[in-house]
């Protein structure tokens, strides 16, 4: 049980998504309406002409690294991917999570596998966004039929334009019909709330204090007008759950791996007691992806479990339950309960890479 920290790392984010879906406006959004959290950006456009670079480089200034020459799943291997994300992931940047834009034509698949195969300590996979037009969305699968594939890789599904498509209901069903486990989010103007990318490894104090309401400037002018579905919040839900009680380990783990449809993010701090008496776990889940960190409880500080989950079309209160009933009701650590979670420890001897995220 005598791992070593793991350093603050920063959730790298593949956004992805075809020609036109509404990609660059969608993190120009971000960055616009970040709650004081600060974005890297890795933007890769198809072309010589790097529009996509010139149209969000105003908002990052030094914090954009554009790549030119073609898909960045082609052009880019791990190892030159890593030069990027070291610049990006320097503690003197102050960068709280990368989102890398990958061009229209490129392979998430690939993109995918390029960060998790990343040896840069100071990050961590932050899944998948896949973004589609709601308009043309039938066209686009006419035309690319591999969509398919994208939508059920992703960890979040973004369905942009939703104010211009004439059956905006029938498109939704399609598809969360065609992901897998994915929250599937509704929007107009690639507005999103920025809590579904940042904190990734969050500070007590923002544990379950997650500020959607905040983000809300009702100043901004939208054009589609102030009515409810135009608020950030819309179409999410987070859920807290506190715990003065350790957690069975056994029990969590079965939690975690039948966690439902539509519940994007875990993420906080798990006491499993007598099963390990030095450490809290922090846990960060996104989409399949899953990863414990084992960090030395401070001095006086109080032995509780704080999550937060964060997912589309969500039953809290049914979560919740199944939260209560992880809790442990053994007076004495069961010898092996530990196996399951450090399976997902980083550097564990038996972590499963290809388990924590199938691609």
């Amino acid at each position: 049980m005598g791992h070593t920290p793991a350093p603050q790392q920063i959730p790298v984010v593949v956004l992805a998504g075809f020609l036109g879906s509404g990609k660059t406006t969608l993190l120009n959004h971000l960055l616009h309406r970040s709650g004081g959290s600060r974005i890297g950006a890795v933007v890769n456009d198809f072309g010589a002409i790097e529009i996509d670079a010139m149209a969000v480089a105003g908002a990052l200034g030094d914090s954009t690294v554009s790549l030119g020459n073609g898909c960045l799943c082609c052009a880019v291997d791990a190892s030159e991917l890593d030069a990027y994300l070291d610049r990006l992931a320097a503690p003197a940047a102050g960068i709280d999570v990368i989102v890398i834009e990958a061009s229209g034509l490129a392979e998430p698949r690939e993109l995918v596998r390029m960060v998790l195969a990343s040896a840069h300590p100071g990050i961590v996979y932050g899944g998948l966004v896949e973004v589609v037009d709601a308009a043309e969305f039938d066209d686009t699968r006419a035309r690319h039929p591999e969509i398919d594939r994208h939508l059920a890789l992703a960890d979040l599904v973004v369905v942009n334009k939703l104010d211009r498509a004439a059956d905006g209901e029938r498109v939704l069903g399609l598809v969360r019909s065609l992901t897998d486990r994915a929250a599937v989010v509704p929007a107009t103007y690639g507005r999103i709330d920025p809590e579904f990318l940042f904190d990734c490894r969050p500070g007590e104090e923002r544990i379950g204090q997650l500020s959607f309401d905040d983000l809300h400037d009702p100043d901004d002018p939208r054009p589609d007008g102030d009515d409810h579905t135009g608020h950030l919040h819309t179409g999410y839900e987070s859920v807290p759950f506190v715990s003065d009680r350790p957690m069975d380990p056994r029990r969590t783990m079965q939690f975690l791996d039948s966690r439902p449809e539509g519940l994007y993010r875990i993420k906080g701090y798990v006491d499993f007691g007598p099963y390990d008496t030095r450490n809290r776990y922090a846990v960060h889940a996104v989409g399949r992806f899953l990863r414990f960190y084992p960090e030395p409880w401070a001095p006086g500080e109080p032995l509780r479990t704080q999550l937060v989950l964060i997912g589309s079309g969500i039953d809290g209160e049914a979560l919740g339950k199944e939260l209560q009933a992880c809790r442990s009701e053994a007076p004495h650590a069961d010898e092996h309960g530990m196996w399951g979670v450090l399976r997902y420890v980083q550097g564990s001897e038996e972590e499963p890479e290809a388990e924590a995220y199938e691609v």
